[in-house]
């Protein structure tokens, strides 16, 4: 998922192999005025934290429907042959019936008590055993099939059920996101253009401050230490930092646009390694490593509901997809609070 860092981070904020600046000094001029426009902030910050847990939710709800809807499909191949499989034992079992009925009904052992001739009794009790046996496993093939066919519809109907509940989800989670988006962009354009610079402004103070203080801990000083990129993450580490500039679109997975999961997704996966598709999956699933233990290629996650993943390319400093109306660019690792960290690979 993204959330909202700070933006413009790239350029005279970040540059490759230099440590963040500390947190500039507050414009003059505050007051009233400025604590009003902090407010602001928070509650846009709120409002797109709020649609990036939404977006979780639904990309979550679209991974769930894709897996039912092959569930439903393959219960529904198994479900023809299985009937394919009846239709061919009743053909079978009317056969049988029709030459009972051609032979008088009489079964074969009372045929063989008749039987004038010894060979031909010898000869019509081997047959008689296979047609015994060749009726017996008949019969339970009906059986078996008969049940396959019961626990197919059985199952067929739950999937349904879950497929259905799964688009409702997606479907509630895709209103919220719009939503809170909406809600956060009806706040930006109620301020004036000089707002919103000095807007961005605070973002961005916020971000370095957030940064320096995390830089001058246990855990920033072990990644600033962190070596380079080798093997399947060097790979991982040059897919993302190859997006940067591609905006950041909720629900989306590339090639074109991302969300924060999207991102970290396919970077894993030019790094040959398929990962879960949301942020808190890929905290809940993959392998967690101490923070000051991080390198590049590992996996930032953010804030106490996972909502939010960043990819590590070392230096302290990831890559990531932010938010709506934002692109995918450079933070510092530590410009929000980090959850922990996980390493695909």
């Amino acid at each position: 998922m993204a959330v909202v860092c700070a933006a413009g981070l790239v350029g005279a904020l970040w540059a490759p192999g230099a440590a963040w600046a500390d947190p500039a000094p507050p414009a003059p001029g505050g007051g009233s005025g400025e604590q009003s426009l902090e407010q602001v902030r928070k509650e846009i910050d709120s409002l797109y934290r709020k649609a990036e847990a939404a977006t979780d939710s639904y990309n979550a709800a679209n991974e769930e429907q894709r897996l039912q809807e092959k569930n439903v499909s393959d219960l529904g191949r198994r479900l023809g042959e299985a009937q394919q499989r009846m239709d061919r034992l009743r053909r079978d079992t009317g056969a049988l019936a029709r030459a009972q009925y051609r032979s008088g009904g009489l079964t074969p052992r009372t045929q063989l008590v008749l039987s004038s001739s010894p060979d031909t009794f010898l000869d019509g009790v081997r047959l008689a055993r296979k047609g015994e046996q060749a009726t017996h496993t008949l019969l339970t093939q009906v059986e078996t099939t008969r049940a396959d066919l019961e626990k197919y519809t059985k199952e067929a109907k739950q999937r349904w059920k879950a497929l259905d509940a799964e688009r409702k989800r997606k479907e509630e989670a895709k209103k919220e996101v719009e939503a809170r988006l909406a809600a956060a962009k009806k706040v930006e354009e109620g301020l004036a253009e000089r707002e919103r610079a000095r807007l961005k402004e605070l973002e961005d103070e916020r971000a370095r401050s957030s940064q320096a203080a995390w830089l001058s801990t246990d855990a920033g000083k072990g990644a600033l230490g962190a070596g380079a990129a080798t093997g399947a993450a060097r790979r991982v580490v040059e897919y993302a930092v190859a997006q940067l500039g591609k905006n950041y679109v909720w629900g989306a997975q590339g090639p074109d646009t991302f969300d924060c999961s999207g991102l970290t997704l396919q970077a894993w996966a030019a790094g040959g390694r398929a990962i879960p598709r949301t942020s808190q999956e890929q905290w809940r699933q993959l392998p967690k490593v101490d923070v000051k233990d991080m390198r590049p290629g590992d996996l930032v996650i953010y804030f106490s509901d996972a909502s939010h993943v960043g990819l590590y390319v070392g230096n302290g400093t990831i890559v990531h997809a932010p938010r709506p109306g934002r692109q995918v660019t450079y933070a510092g690792a530590g410009t929000m609070p980090i959850l922990g960290v996980v390493r695909p690979g």
